[in-house]
């Protein structure tokens, strides 16, 4: 289930990361910075604009355009499209349980959320604005001097923007999904198919070599081959995105991007980095055959030799990962 927790208002605010209520299945607590603890107010705020397109140069989009609601706060298209329908050059990620995260985006360049919300403002490709025009243009508008004043005792301005804008990211939260479930001792969550396929992310699909935890996901830097371009042999050729390796600079990193989480997996297609698996159908065939080989490729990945009932199964479980929606 993915929960705003904004609508949770009886709930109350907490000042400390381990009393911020997360959704059943998640053992771990939100990563709450003690400068910006999370209260409604700020979460409230952080919605209204993460859904105003006046945070781009154009108006055109906002945040909602590439990470809507309805998609686990992911993108149809393979890749983002901002203003004046420029294309980006990477899949929208989805935002859901950002919260646990320890970097942000696809190749990790951004350390905290409230570093990463910005950046897509000033990206030239998303929004093309800057968080000081931002400031400027809404700086008049009587409901956000009312919500700012509430959420944080002061006018509007830049630090805070990030502020309100991280909490909402870090209130979208998924759980309690027939996977949780099962996993809590109801044995009838999971059809004898779904067992299967939890069986097989276990076992001999290797799954669980980057996505552990509760979050299913390490939150760390794996390189699988979805941007190899392939030359003349199998070792020759050059990668279509550096990945981590543009953010650290070392050529072992190339190619490589973060692990993301499976919760809701059902709801975020196209997958990868770049968009260019339509289906979980199509993700599964790629690991099975052991990614794409090039220098980087990470040691976890290898051939796997699963019959079309396991991919099957695989497919039925990562779907039962999904939880009833509330937006």
């Amino acid at each position: 289930m993915v929960v705003v927790v904004a609508l949770l208002g009886a709930i109350g605010v907490a000042a400390r990361q381990s009393a911020w209520p997360v959704p059943r299945g998640i053992h771990e607590p939100l990563k709450t910075p003690a400068a910006n603890p999370l209260t409604a107010e700020k979460i409230e705020l952080g919605r209204m604009l993460f859904s105003d397109v006046r945070l781009s140069r154009t108006s055109e989009v906002s945040c909602a355009t590439c990470h809507d609601p309805a998609r686990a706060f992911s993108d149809a298209r393979p890749l983002a499209v901002g203003v004046r329908g420029r294309i980006g050059r990477r899949h929208s990620p989805a935002l859901i349980n950002r919260g646990f995260g320890d970097s942000f985006f696809w190749d990790g360049r951004a350390a905290t959320l409230e570093a990463q919300v910005v950046m897509p403002i000033a990206d030239p490709s998303e929004m093309d604005f800057t968080v000081a025009a931002v400031v400027s243009r809404l700086k008049d508008d009587a409901a956000y001097a009312a919500r700012f004043r509430s959420a944080f005792g002061r006018a509007i301005n830049e630090g805070d923007i990030a502020r309100a804008l991280a909490s909402f990211v870090r209130s979208i939260l998924s759980g309690d999904s027939r996977v949780d479930r099962f996993l809590e001792g109801d044995l009838s969550a999971l059809t004898r198919d779904e067992q299967r396929g939890l069986s097989v992310f276990r076992g001999r699909g290797l799954c669980t070599a980057c996505h552990v935890g509760s979050n299913f996901s390490d939150e760390r830097f794996h390189n699988t081959g979805v941007a190899w371009i392939s030359g003349d042999t199998a070792v020759s050729g050059s990668f279509s995105d550096r990945g981590r390796g543009g953010v650290t600079n070392r050529k072992e990193d190339d190619g490589a991007f973060r692990t993301p989480t499976l919760r809701e997996v059902s709801r975020t297609a196209p997958y990868m980095h770049n968009g260019s698996l339509a289906t979980l159908e199509a993700v599964v065939d790629f690991y099975e055959q052991g990614g794409r080989e090039n220098p980087n490729l990470d040691k976890e990945m290898m051939a796997l030799r699963l019959t079309p009932a396991d991919k099957s199964a695989l497919v039925a479980f990562l779907k039962a990962l999904t939880g009833n929606a509330a937006r």
